[in-house]
């Protein structure tokens, strides 16, 4: 038997390939300029939200360095330590993202102002 590797290309195609339109040629210039309005008005958001949570879960820990009386109260049988480590962060992080959700749909909702020369860009 003959065993010869063939190379398998596509078929040569005479078309040439189509240019993916630009987001100005396919949305008007007004929904392009609120859609721009609302992403810098999320991210900024956005970037407090997890600027928060990145102290809230890099504080803890120092937190507990800082204050050691934490770990002496108990719970229910549960040291102070534990439940600032285990317990506390979830409640705050749900919080977190609830308030980013709401923020986020206020944003898609609210007016758009009259453009200025910041939205061409």
């Amino acid at each position: 038997m003959n065993r010869r590797r063939v190379a398998v290309t596509a078929p040569a195609d005479p078309t040439p390939p189509r240019r993916r339109p630009q987001a100005d040629q396919v949305v008007p210039p007004e929904s392009l300029a609120a859609a721009r309005r609302i992403r810098r008005t999320q991210l900024r958001r956005t970037a407090v939200v997890l600027g928060a949570s990145a102290l809230l879960l890099f504080g803890v820990p120092v937190l507990i360095r800082l204050a050691p009386w934490l770990v002496e109260i108990r719970l229910a049988g549960v040291p102070g330590g534990w439940l600032v480590v285990a317990v506390l962060p979830y409640p705050v992080m749900a919080a977190l993202a609830w308030a980013q959700l709401v923020a986020a749909e206020r944003a898609e909702r609210a007016p758009s102002p009259p453009p200025t020369g910041r939205d061409r860009a």
